[in-house]
C-alpha cells in the first residue's frame, strides 16, 4: 500500500476546499471500480484531507499498487477525474501529486540519537567511555 500526497490549488485566495473532499473523491474512485483505467490492479483505501497544509491544501490518498510509479500515476489520474466530474471542485487545479520522502526525517533521527550521522547503534558508555562495556 502506498501513500501518495495530492496538494490542491485554490481557484482563488481563501476559498477552502469542500469539507466532505475525501468523500467526493472515494466515490470517484469507486465509479471507475477498483481496477485502475488501464487494467492495473488495486483500490484506492482511504484518503485523508489536510485542509490546513502549508502552502495549500494537501489529500492523502492510500491505495494498493504494483509500484511507486503505478500509485503516483493512478493517484493523478483519479484526482484529475475527480476535478472534471466533482462540481464542488470547479476551478481548483492540481499541483504536485507524489509519496513523501521520509529519508530526511529517518536522518535526522539517526543524528539526534547517535550526534553523528548515517550511525544508529549506541555510542560508548557513559561511565567507561569504552565502545564495548567488558564484565
Amino acid at each position: 500500500m502506498y501513500l501518495v500526497h495530492v496538494a490542491f490549488l485554490a481557484p482563488a485566495e481563501g476559498v477552502q476546499l469542500p469539507s466532505h473532499i475525501g468523500e467526493l473523491v472515494l466515490r470517484v474512485a469507486d465509479a471507475a471500480g477498483a481496477d485502475g483505467p488501464d487494467g492495473t490492479s488495486g483500490p484506492v483505501e482511504h484518503v485523508s484531507v489536510h485542509p490546513h497544509a502549508l502552502p495549500g491544501p494537501v489529500l492523502g490518498v492510500y491505495l494498493i499498487a504494483d509500484s511507486l510509479g503505478e500509485a503516483e500515476r493512478r493517484t493523478e489520474e483519479l484526482c484529475r477525474r475527480a476535478l472534471d466530474d466533482v462540481p464542488a471542485l470547479s476551478g481548483w487545479t492540481l499541483g504536485r501529486v507524489g509519496v513523501p520522502l521520509v529519508t530526511p526525517y529517518y536522518e535526522q533521527l539517526l543524528k539526534a540519537a547517535s550526534g553523528r550521522p548515517g550511525r544508529n547503534g549506541p555510542g560508548p558508555f557513559p561511565s567507561s567511555r569504552n565502545h564495548f562495556h567488558r564484565a
